[in-house]
């Protein structure tokens, strides 16, 4: 029998890193997808080596036309099709948004919002042929406050699953946004953010984030926040001004 395929975008580090190896050990043979070949390398080695399974690689800019149309036509191969979707790849800007250019800007739009949304459409065709699969939207709590564009985008993720998971779940296709808060990965860091205001109790690990959002996906669910304290936040958050939310959201800048 053939094992399930799942492609993850960003997938050499972080909550991208975590679906590749908690996939790879349910035995899932994967499609690793980042700018990076080298770290695309050596995590597929890793993979292979612990689990068995087959590992593809995909280098790909995701903010690019060219590098999302890769994707998209392994995404949309017939002979070995992906069963399992994670939009993972993504970044914030750190400063304000008057600030920022508007290509930075553009840039940000497009890889968490118009990248998921292509890569979507792209593999919705032969999972609905096969009554049967998979799509997880890496969002965040950002989505429920006021977050910049970060939210915004996030926003809109979190909008498109709920959609996506209501027209084609009764039809097979499963699809879920899963929204964490602070995570420990490289995320922070590599955009440049002093991390000092978040108390350690909000921190998340990626093995939590990815056991909990695989398994709200499997039980159909449209958005799943992981940890009850995150969910318990995001259930309040409804009920305080937009600019106490705001405050919250806004540590780690």
């Amino acid at each position: 029998m053939e094992r399930p395929i799942a492609l993850i975008t960003g997938a050499t580090s972080g909550i991208g890193a975590e679906f590749a190896q908690q996939l790879g050990r349910s035995q899932h043979d994967l499609v690793l997808v980042a700018r990076d070949v080298d770290r695309l390398e050596a995590k597929a080695v890793r993979l292979r080596t612990d689990f068995g399974v087959e590992v593809e690689i995909l280098s790909a800019d995701l903010v690019t036309d060219s590098g999302v149309a890769s994707v998209c036509a392994r995404l949309a191969e017939p002979a070995r099709p992906v069963t399992v979707l994670v939009n993972n790849a993504g970044f914030s800007l750190v400063g304000a948004f008057e600030r920022n250019t508007i290509d930075e800007e553009a840039a940000h739009l497009r890889i968490l919002a118009q990248t998921p949304m292509e890569l979507t459409h792209a593999v919705l065709p032969l999972m609905l042929a096969r009554g049967k699969g998979q799509i997880i939207n890496i969002a965040s709590v950002s989505a429920f406050i006021p977050r910049g564009t970060y939210g915004a985008a996030k926003s809109w993720l979190v909008s498109f699953s709920r959609f996506a998971n209501l027209r084609y779940g009764p039809k097979g296709v499963k699809v879920t946004a899963v929204c964490p808060g602070f995570v420990h990965t490289e995320f922070h860091e590599r955009m440049g953010a002093n991390m000092g205001g978040v108390r350690s109790w909000m921190w998340l690990n990626a093995d939590q984030v990815v056991r909990e959002g695989l398994a709200d996906n499997a039980a159909g669910k449209a958005v799943s926040i992981p940890s009850r304290r995150y969910a318990t936040l995001m259930a309040l958050s409804r009920l305080v001004p937009d600019r106490l939310a705001a405050a919250a959201g806004n540590r780690g800048r």
